[in-house]
């Protein structure tokens, strides 16, 4: 991750509201609807060889419940006879039975060691679909959600290897040929891992084409593995197919063929052969000196230097300058000088204009020197800095303003997984590109706001859940802030048998289930029709932010759970249930 570039993600300031008050319990009923199933969900339950946390968070807290985001209100579930069941809702109060799609040809049964079904819409005509056994289709489905156009006919059927989930996939057209890339996810046993779970993750990254023939087949044209000691939060293919996004715990790496070892070794020869410093510099608060070693054949008049306020420019014979670039900051050009020293190097000086600033950098963006700190320098820093340490745990604990503790943090506040990190992979070189340290903000969902575009994630900042929306095509707007659940961090901190969130796609609302029954969902702030006050501080309530609970008339556990602009839709083992949470315009 050398190369990658260190970035950050940056909150809009309009988008946060400082003064929220909190969210108000609203007893306002909810319209509850439930369906029948006429079989149960294809649960497939954790093994006995799958007890760790990784398989607990990939497998056992998988989302049964899929929402096709292409077309509105329209979920899809697999049930136990290998069926792809089908809702599509128009009007709550007409709501037809789940219809049958498609049927996965093999025996969900038969296998011992399979994963649940899964499945995730490429495009609003394409589907891919595994049945958990290791086999992965690929399936045309012409426009879904309504029986008169909506056929799923299977274009592609191969078996892949051990058993896997299908994280994510997209379709596009590179080089006049329809491509699919899938991201499979599997969990591992790694025989060389005696220290940790025994297991590692894989993420396989599949590229399907169609054939030059002619002949509308397709064929696996790629396959690449990363792997990694954490199941990722998030993982999601960009809309070109050309890059892929990954938010997780500990750091995945591609796993290299034998070609690509053989040419990081031709490139790790070359780079070792270059890894001498062009230059070393020096600074003090007047001055920086820069000594650079010429060849052996090089005479003062070989020598041209250009200074000039922002800017230098360093060049040896006539070639290409050995050192050009815009400072970090101005200097008095007309002062600056250069020499050449006894032991054939060149120094040059150059004169501070801004006296007493240091330089993090000679010249911005040149990596190809080294910095050399005077040991009267170091010592001054520590010496600036004792102020700040001790070697006692809190030698003035009555002071007015005492040091933060970590013991007054509540409960709720902490989390175990605080090194999470938010990786982009180049698909041609597959290295990091882009990196960024997501340190205390926790990961919260994902949630698919335009299925044209990579899959937003929620993060955690201080109280407040943002969303962020990753933009492949805009390198200087990678990951934009649109939109914030006030308080919603703290408040899903303090649910400890939280299973899902979700957010509605307009995000007009989040909400989020426990194991069983209880449905909990928290409305953005709506001016109120009446005047409010608020008595303490004696001003004027504009608007308020509501709380709803619903309680699922059912003993089964939730197994599925995904929002829309206008419903909640909740699955169980053999009921269907939808709140409605907004009408309709």
């Amino acid at each position: 991750m050398a190369g990658a570039a260190h970035c950050s993600l940056q909150a809009k300031r309009l988008l946060l509201d400082p003064k929220f008050e909190g969210y108000k319990l609203s007893l306002e009923p909810l319209a509850c609807y439930q369906l029948a199933l006429d079989a149960a969900v294809a649960e497939v339950h954790l093994r006995d060889d799958q007890y760790t946390l990784d398989h607990m968070r990939a497998f056992g807290m998988y989302n049964y419940l899929h929402l096709d985001s292409w077309y509105q209100d329209n979920v899809y579930y697999v049930d136990q006879f290998g069926r792809v069941m089908n809702l599509s809702v128009t009007l709550d109060t007409a709501l037809q039975k789940p219809r049958e799609v498609f049927r996965l040809p093999t025996d969900l049964n038969a296998c011992d060691n399979r994963l649940c079904a899964t499945m995730h819409f490429s495009s609003s005509t394409w589907v891919t679909l595994s049945d958990g056994t290791g086999r992965l289709y690929l399936i045309k489905s012409g426009k879904r959600g309504s029986s008169a156009s909506e056929k799923w006919e299977i274009v592609f059927n191969e078996e892949l290897g051990s058993p896997f989930i299908v994280a994510h996939s997209v379709s596009f057209v590179k080089s006049d040929a329809h491509s699919l890339a899938v991201l499979l996810l599997r969990v591992e046993k790694d025989e060389l891992d005696t220290k940790g779970s025994g297991f590692h993750v894989t993420l396989e990254w599949v590229t399907i084409a169609e054939r030059k023939e002619g002949d509308h087949r397709y064929e696996i044209i790629k396959r690449r593995i990363l792997k990694g000691k954490s199941v990722p939060h998030y993982a999601a293919i960009e809309p070109s197919g050309d890059g892929l996004m990954i938010v997780s715990h500990k750091p995945f790496t591609f796993m290299q063929s034998e070609s690509d070892k053989l040419e990081e070794n031709d490139d790790a020869k070359v780079s070792n052969e270059k890894k001498d410093p062009l230059y070393y510099w020096q600074q003090t608060e007047d001055d920086v000196t820069i000594t650079v070693h010429l060849p052996q054949d090089i005479t003062k008049d070989d020598i041209k230097i250009r200074f000039s306020p922002d800017n230098i420019c360093v060049t040896l014979k006539d070639q290409t300058p050995l050192m050009e670039g815009n400072l970090y900051s101005s200097v008095d050009h007309e002062s600056c000088t250069w020499i050449i020293r006894e032991d054939k190097s060149l120094e040059i000086s150059l004169i501070k204009k801004n006296e007493g600033c240091r330089w993090p950098e000679l010249i911005i963006g040149d990596t190809r020197g080294e910095f050399v700190m005077d040991p009267s320098q170091c010592s001054e820093i520590a010496e600036n800095l004792m102020h700040l340490t001790s070697e006692v745990m809190n030698p003035n604990p009555e002071k007015e303003n005492p040091p933060c503790n970590a013991q007054e943090l509540e409960e709720c506040d902490a989390f175990l997984e605080d090194g999470a990190s938010l990786c982009r992979f180049d698909g041609d070189t597959l290295k990091v590109t882009h990196i960024i340290n997501l340190g205390s903000n926790q990961y919260l969902f994902s949630v698919v706001v335009n299925p044209k575009e990579m899959p937003c994630f929620c993060l955690r900042h201080d109280v407040d859940a943002l969303l962020w929306q990753p933009h492949s095509d805009q390198p200087e707007n990678m990951w934009e802030h649109i939109a914030t659940f006030n308080a919603l961090g703290y408040v899903q901190a303090s649910k400890q048998d939280k299973k899902f969130m979700a957010c509605a796609p307009d995000y007009s609302y989040a909400a989020l289930c426990e194991c069983l029954r209880r449905v909990f969902i928290y409305r953005q702030p709506t001016p109120l029709a009446t005047v409010l006050y608020n008595r303490k501080e004696g001003r004027q309530v504009g608007q308020v932010a509501k709380q709803l609970v619903a309680t699922l008339e059912t003993n089964d556990p939730i197994l599925g759970f995904q929002a829309t602009s206008e419903r909640l839709f909740v699955l169980t083992t053999k009921t269907l249930f939808l709140i409605k949470v907004n009408s309709g315009n």
